[in-house]
Order: structure tokens, then C-alpha cells, then sequence
């Protein structure tokens, strides 16, 4: 073949669209999936800074800092613990009976140089996952805020990660995972709604009640510091739930769009009836209600946003609202102090959103899990989703309340009064949020 046919022939080839399918070729990389996946590794970080605004700005003044941190250590913390072992316990094969997994190959992530997985780099794969163990403890942190020692916070996200997060996620999103594989579906928990947000408020509701209310909760006022701050991180926040839903379904297509326009279907909805409940109630409308709405409509969804449609992810978002802004009252009549309401609308909305979604599922969805099981239909999913529920919500509740024995006996959690009184900022850190000196009560 001459020089000007080899030229003429490359050229042809270069003109024609790519072939490579999500799959095709496990060698092979997407480009297309792979820069989505890039994409929603970085909005899926973005969130974390967002939740540090959002909870920042709802503690008082001489806690703002000490709040923000405890979002942000989680990065280094689980960052690191991540990649030493979290993957290989998470996605590794079963071992202990199914209870985790483990993998040689996953330590230190040392296996995975030349992998490609569903048309991506494991490397980017690995980084995705990484970025929800780091935002999972992180949550919890608004059940405990303003009374605990920054020592004592960094122990328990250790050992909350390595007991309660590693398993669930292998239980749920590992291929040999047990509950992965029960039923004709197996449970269904697109983006975390057991894995992050019903086991962080569960463990939120137990921290809460282990270390007990705040010095003078609930009669002193507590107003936050800075609402404007915490809408900014509710508008992050949505934003990179974007590619915490959507970069979920681990492609770049059809599924992709669906649970993209699920989550702004939802949070929109939530929104929305948050807004209308206190309009209602109030005859006014206030920045807090809205952003408690977004967040309500956010993890009802979650779970969801694979399998539902517009409507049915409007009616979830609506209903997500109504339910966590009667949690949040009933919170206030039964007197515990989740400081930011981590349990009711993280778990509670969740959890809704993990039964809920049974009732919604698109019908092409349903078609496809009867070929493994004839006649599977709502209620049978609903069984399976109960199961996934009521084992996260054991393993949360016991581990969560072993977890604070040993990181109270140990190295102390909640902290002495008169640092308490202080503020963490300037007890645990030496140093002013704003960068001026306000009074204590504040």
C-alpha cells in the first residue's frame, strides 16, 4: 500500500464518528462517559464546601469556624482512609460472610493503574465513590454541632466510616453484595438514599441523644449567624447534586437525563410546598423554610432518580416536604437537639424516598425486572426496599451508639461546659470566623 492510500485511509477513519459504546470494549475508553464521570467527581466534592456554608451558617457566631471544619477534615480523613482501604473493603469480594468485602488489588488502590470499567478509567470510578464516603460523615456533623471536641469528632467519622459506611456500601452497590442481589432487583439506591442519607440521620438521631441537648436548648435562643451564607451552600448544594444523582447511573445517556431531571424535578417541588406550608401557616415565607425544602425534595430523590418519572418525582419532592416539616416540629415537641436537623430531613426524607419510590416506578423499568422474577410488581419491590431499610437502620443505631462509648471513654466527645460556653472557635481553634470579637452570647 503506498504512502498517499496509508494517508488517504487514516484521514477516512478520523472523519467517522467513534464506535466505542459504554462497554463495548472494556479496554476501551469513553470519552464521552469518562468526562461526564470527571465532571461529577468535581460537583460531588463541590458539595462538601456547600454543606460547610449551609451548617455554618445556621450556629452561632462563636461556632462557625469549628462547624465549617468538621465538613472539611472529612476530606483529608476519609480522603486518605478511602484510598488505603475503604475501596478494597467496599467493592472488594465478599468476605466475613458477605458482612464486607476486600480486595489486595484495591489497596492503596494499587490494582487499578491500567483498569477501564464501564468504558472509564477506574481511577475516576474510584475518586466518584471516594467523594460520597467523604460527604456521608460529614452530614452527621449537624446532629452534634456546637457541643463536641474536635478530637472526638475526627475518632468517631473513623470509626463511623469504617463500621457502619464500608459495609452498607458493599451490601448495596457492590456487585456481590447481598442486599445488591435480593429479589428481581435487588434494592434500589441510585445515589445513597440508605448508604448516605437514612444511615447518616439515623446515626445523627443517636449522636444527638447520647450527647444530649445543648447548654440552654431549647429555652435560650440559638438564631443562626448568617442565613445568606447558608443559602449559598443550599445552591451549591443542589448543584452538585447533580452529579451526585446523574453521575450515579455511571454513563453518559439516557439514565443520565432521567435522574438529572428527577433531582430538579424534586428539589423544585420541595421547594415549592415548603413555601406554600408556611405561607399557609405564617402568611409569610422565610429563606430557612425554602432551603430545608430544596434539601427535602433533594433526598427524597435520591434513591429515586433512576427509576421514577417527572410526576412521580414531583408528588415525592411535595410529599418529602410535608413529612420533614412535621418531623421537624415534632423534633421541637419531643425536645432532642439535632442541632441542624440532620436526621429530619436527611433520614427522614430519605427514608420516605426509599419506600416511596416503589409506587412510581416507570413501567419499562418493572418490565425488565419481571424477565428475572414473573409477576414482580410494587409491593414485592416495597418488601425488598423495607429490608434495606430496617437492616441500615440496625446496623446504624448499634454501631452508631458503640462508636460514641468508645470515643467518649477514649479520647472524649462532648465537650466541658465552660469551653462549650467559649465556642469551639475559639476553645478548640484560637481563631474568630469573622475576624472580630463578639460576646459570648452570641
Amino acid at each position: 500500500m503506498t504512502s498517499l492510500a496509508r494517508i488517504a485511509i487514516l484521514t477516512f477513519s478520523l472523519l467517522l464518528p467513534s464506535t466505542n459504546v459504554l462497554g463495548a470494549d472494556p479496554q476501551m475508553v469513553d470519552s464521552g462517559t469518562t468526562a461526564w464521570m470527571l465532571v461529577s467527581t468535581a460537583l460531588v466534592l463541590l458539595m462538601v464546601p456547600g454543606l460547610a456554608m449551609f451548617y455554618g451558617g445556621l450556629v452561632r457566631t462563636k461556632n462557625v469556624l469549628g462547624t465549617m471544619m468538621h465538613s472539611f477534615v472529612a476530606i483529608s480523613i476519609i480522603g486518605v482512609l478511602w484510598v488505603v482501604c475503604g475501596y478494597a473493603l467496599t467493592f472488594g469480594k465478599s468476605i466475613l460472610g458477605g458482612f464486607i468485602g476486600w480486595s489486595g488489588d484495591y489497596f492503596l488502590l494499587r490494582g487499578i493503574d491500567d483498569t477501564i470499567t464501564h468504558g472509564v478509567p477506574e481511577y475516576v470510578l474510584a475518586m466518584f465513590q471516594g467523594k460520597f464516603a467523604i460527604i456521608t460523615p460529614a452530614l452527621i456533623s449537624g446532629a452534634l454541632a456546637e457541643r463536641v471536641y474536635f478530637r472526638g469528632y475526627t475518632l468517631f467519622i473513623v470509626l463511623w466510616f469504617l463500621l457502619v459506611y464500608c459495609p452498607l456500601c458493599h451490601w448495596i452497590w457492590a456487585a456481590d453484595g447481598w442486599l445488591f442481589n435480593s429479589g428481581a432487583s435487588g434494592v434500589i439506591d441510585l445515589a445513597g438514599g440508605l448508604v448516605i442519607h437514612v444511615s447518616a440521620g439515623v446515626s445523627a438521631l443517636i449522636v444527638a441523644l447520647f450527647l444530649g441537648p445543648r447548654k440552654g436548648y431549647p429555652k435560650s435562643t440559638m438564631a443562626p449567624n448568617n442565613l445568606v451564607m447558608t443559602m449559598m451552600g443550599a445552591g451549591l448544594l443542589w448543584v452538585g447534586w447533580f452529579g451526585f444523582n446523574a453521575g450515579s447511573t455511571v454513563q453518559s445517556g439516557l439514565d443520565t437525563a432521567r435522574a438529572l431531571t428527577m433531582t430538579q424535578v424534586s428539589a423544585a417541588s420541595g421547594a415549592l410546598t415548603w413555601m406554600l406550608i408556611e405561607a399557609f401557616a405564617f402568611r409569610k415565607v422565610t429563606s430557612l423554610g425554602f432551603v430545608s425544602g430544596i434539601l427535602a425534595g433533594l433526598v427524597v430523590i435520591t434513591p429515586a432518580a433512576g427509576v421514577v418519572q417527572p410526576g412521580g418525582a414531583m408528588v415525592m419532592g411535595a410529599l418529602s416536604s410535608g413529612i420533614c416539616y412535621l418531623a421537624l416540629n415534632i423534633k421541637m415537641k419531643i425536645g432532642y437537639d439535632d442541632s441542624l436537623d440532620c436526621f429530619g430531613i436527611h433520614g427522614v426524607g430519605s427514608g420516605l424516598g426509599v419506600l416511596l419510590l416503589s409506587f412510581f416506578i416507570r413501567d419499562s423499568w418493572m418490565t425488565a425486572a419481571r424477565q428475572n422474577i414473573a409477576g414482580w410488581n410494587c409491593w414485592d419491590q416495597l418488601l425488598v426496599q423495607l429490608k434495606g431499610m430496617g437492616v441500615t437502620v440496625a446496623l446504624a443505631v448499634v454501631a452508631t451508639f458503640l462508636i460514641c462509648v468508645v470515643v467518649e471513654k477514649t479520647v472524649g466527645f462532648r465537650i466541658d461546659e465552660q469551653s462549650e460556653l467559649e465556642g469551639l472557635d475559639k476553645s478548640l481553634h484560637s481563631e474568630n470566623g469573622y475576624g472580630l470579637i463578639f460576646p459570648e452570647s452570641r
